[in-house]
């Protein structure tokens, strides 16, 4: 039996997703009979490999595949898609988009704000290269709002202080060794008067 090359999961949208297989890196022989193997696979309309990177990308028909690497694995001699561990942040994501889906059956706004959820993080995610989605700019969103309101008015912390110190300090450094590197220089280019 053929072994198989372990497959992760770089970036996915609904609709493209690209894989890593770095054991395959520059074997262009595997990565065309990857591309030729899954050109086959109904639903999905271009495969693009790049045996450089390692890099297997697949345009795929959303509604032909609403779990696309379990079709991979499926259809797949050469490699299996691994997905990474989920972390507690994922699970904290699964739950409240379980309760969301509860609430959007029984409730026609409930619905519709989850349908809106999802379009914004689906576009935030095209917009970005699925490098940003809503997991990232509501923390952030919410932090920002906090810094503002609080404002001036609150002390600032202590490790932001030291901070402000240690760079000052350095630039200090720094302007003082280019002021003494100008005169060595302005020293050695003077012309020598004897006497």
């Amino acid at each position: 039996m053929k072994k198989k090359h372990r497959a992760t999961i770089a970036h996915h949208v609904p609709g493209r997703m690209r894989l890593k297989i770095p054991s395959g890196k520059g074997n262009e022989v595997l990565f065309e009979e990857i591309r030729q193997s899954l050109a086959v696979v109904p639903g999905i309309h271009e495969i693009i490999v790049n045996p450089a990177t390692s890099s297997v990308t697949v345009h795929y028909a959303v509604d032909a595949h609403p779990e696309l690497h379990v079709s991979l694995g499926q259809h797949q001699d050469h490699f299996e898609v691994h997905t990474p561990p989920s972390t507690k942040l994922d699970d904290m994501t699964h739950m409240v988009e379980a309760e969301a889906e509860f609430l959007a059956e029984h409730s026609h706004s409930a619905k519709a704000v989850v349908n809106f959820c999802r379009h914004l993080d689906r576009e935030v995610k095209k917009a970005t290269g699925n490098s940003v989605d809503l997991k990232v700019l509501v923390p952030l969103g919410l932090a920002v709002v906090t810094f503002v309101e609080i404002g001036a008015a609150a002390a600032t912390p202590v490790w932001v202080t030291i901070g402000l110190f240690s760079i000052n300090h350095f630039v200090e450094l720094q302007a003082h060794q280019a002021r003494q590197r100008r005169e060595d220089e302005t020293r050695s280019s003077s012309p020598r008067t004897e006497a």
